[in-house]
């Protein structure tokens, strides 16, 4: 069946359900699961003189988004765990979580991707767009979509 499965993470409560279902996929086709968490790319703030914002470095940004993502990943490690599979954390930073989820999966030789769909409608998801629509137009693999 698979062999190779990847799955994107953002924490919510129904990533934690694709983690889940991706996890009893591995387990039961002896896959190997990779779980990806997509942070956005540090930005430079740019504010008219006069302004005062106290903003974070680069190396204290990356810090703390690691520290985010290692959070999201140590409850999605022990759910997947708790189905009967081990997985690997993958965090990368990119504007395109889509694109990064798309890279990641082609790099890791993913034969499945899994993902979760936030379910936004009208003009909230004409407005945020969609990750899984992205993915799901792109991708060169099958795509899972959990709701």
């Amino acid at each position: 069946m698979f062999k190779r499965i990847l799955c994107a993470t953002d924490g919510s409560k129904r990533s934690t359900h694709a983690v889940r279902t991706a996890a009893a996929l591995a387990a039961g086709s002896g896959a190997t699961l990779t779980l990806v968490h997509v942070t956005p790319d540090y930005r430079t703030p740019y504010y008219p003189d006069g302004v005062m914002i106290d903003w974070p470095s680069e190396k204290d940004y990356k810090r703390d988004c690691k520290a985010a993502a290692e959070k999201v990943f140590e409850k999605d490690v022990e759910t997947a765990r708790k189905e009967g599979a081990e997985a690997q954390s993958l965090h990368l930073f990119g504007d395109s979580p889509a694109d990064q989820i798309l890279a990641a999966a082609k790099k890791n030789k993913a034969d499945l991707i899994v993902m979760a769909s936030h379910g936004r409608r009208g003009f909230e998801a004409l407005l945020l767009g969609s990750e899984t629509q992205k993915v799901l137009a792109i991708a060169t693999v099958p795509v899972l979509v959990v709701r």
